[in-house]
């Protein structure tokens, strides 16, 4: 099963607890002193427990937090490009400065995980945001977290006493759920495609391009936590159940990604390709302004980071897409690099121009958008309209 493609850091990790150390930490989490946590962190939580954040058991020491902000590196030298890291206000850290251990309770108020604490310390904030969302703007929604959630960042391993995540469990399959879908495929060679938004005919023409030189597709949603203004986690679900049906069953997989989007752009796209390599992908699509947000970043910076790399610090392959459109006077799907016309034959319809089409009831030309995705966000629009 582990034979499609290493982990970050040759092994994946697993941070729950089982058998007889779960039975413990369940008894001594009645002694611990508690700390609640926001949905991002209880994402991270997940994520690191499935090993998604493979090589991470944790978050991050001070240590390793320098280097990854200077160096998009670990301290022992392995590519990572965003710190993973517990946020504490003031008085938080007040309850927490001299315990070695405490339990991080969730949103159904029970304790979800126990942070062995190694160090407490407290960070150059501005320059993470400059350094890792290139901005120190609070309009930026992942500096806006970045700077609300508390200056004292708690490092240490976790364990985990449950599952964090608990929606869409059929296409929540983990990382070992996937490769054992792979392995179980007899495919060798699995491009990954990350997406918070539903798929449009664009994304779906990239799709199949990268298709056709691989054995399978992981359409790979991220599903926790995002903007207030993105479309709830529900309604994509049901668009990217359609859009499955659109590829062949035994080439195409769909498997949600708990995570929470950071939109720290360029330096995500890299965080989403260690992700991917964990899950079992050998490939990814980085295509333009990937995990981008407003205009923080150029549009094909995501693609650009990569060459910053060595030949060995990743072991999935990045594949490169330019904006994508449908051309009426080729009459058919294309690219700048691949249509001659100028874009005056180009269909390409901005996101607020979908939005005014969708609230309208109108469904947008077909060559932008399948009908079948279209009625799905019309009919989700109409019903939370208030009668």
């Amino acid at each position: 099963m582990n034979n499609v493609i290493k982990p970050h850091g040759e092994k994946l990790i697993n941070c729950f607890a089982e058998g007889e150390e779960l039975k413990e930490l369940q008894k001594e989490v009645k002694t611990l002193k508690t700390l609640k946590v926001s949905k991002k962190t209880q994402c991270d939580l997940e994520m690191i427990g499935i090993g998604a954040f493979s090589p991470l058991n944790g978050f991050v020491s001070k240590k390793d937090y320098e280097s990854i902000v200077e160096n998009m590196r670990l301290a022992n030298g392995l590519t990572w490009p965003i710190p993973i890291a517990l946020q504490v206000k003031k008085e938080e850290y007040e309850t927490i400065k001299d315990q070695k251990k405490i339990g991080l309770i969730d949103d159904s108020g029970e304790v979800a995980a126990v942070l062995s604490v190694s160090e407490i310390y407290q960070p150059d904030q501005n320059k993470e945001a400059q350094n890792i969302y290139k901005t120190t703007d609070i309009a930026h929604p992942g500096v806006k977290y970045l700077m609300e959630a508390g200056s004292y960042y708690v490092a240490g391993e976790v364990k985990l006493l449950k599952h964090l995540y608990d929606e869409f469990s059929e296409f929540n399959l983990g990382c070992e759920g996937t490769r054992k879908v792979f392995a179980e495929r007899k495919w060798k060679k699995i491009v990954a495609f990350q997406t918070r938004n539903p798929v449009h005919r664009a994304h779906e023409y990239l799709l199949k391009v990268a298709l056709e030189t691989v054995d399978g597709l992981l359409l790979h949603p991220t599903m926790g936590e995002t903007k207030g203004d993105d479309i709830p986690a529900s309604v994509r679900m049901k668009c990217y159940e359609r859009t499955i049906e659109f590829f062949p069953p035994n080439r195409a997989l769909l498997c949600v990604m708990p995570a929470s989007m950071r939109y720290a752009g360029p330096k995500e796209a890299m965080l989403h390709a260690i992700i991917r390599q964990n899950y079992g992908c050998t490939h990814f699509i980085v295509g333009r302004d990937h995990a981008g947000v407003g205009n923080y970043y150029g549009t094909y910076e995501a693609q650009e980071i990569f060459s910053q790399l060595k030949e060995d610090d990743l072991k999935i392959q990045t594949m490169f897409f330019e904006h994508s459109f449908f051309c009426k006077a080729c009459n058919d799907m294309a690219s700048f690099k691949t249509c001659p016309h100028d874009k005056s034959n180009h269909v390409v319809l901005s996101g607020t121009k979908v939005r005014e089409m969708l609230n309208n009831g109108e469904i947008p030309p077909v060559e932008f958008t399948r009908p079948e995705i279209a009625k799905i966000l019309i009919d989700s629009m109409k019903s939370m309209v208030p009668s």
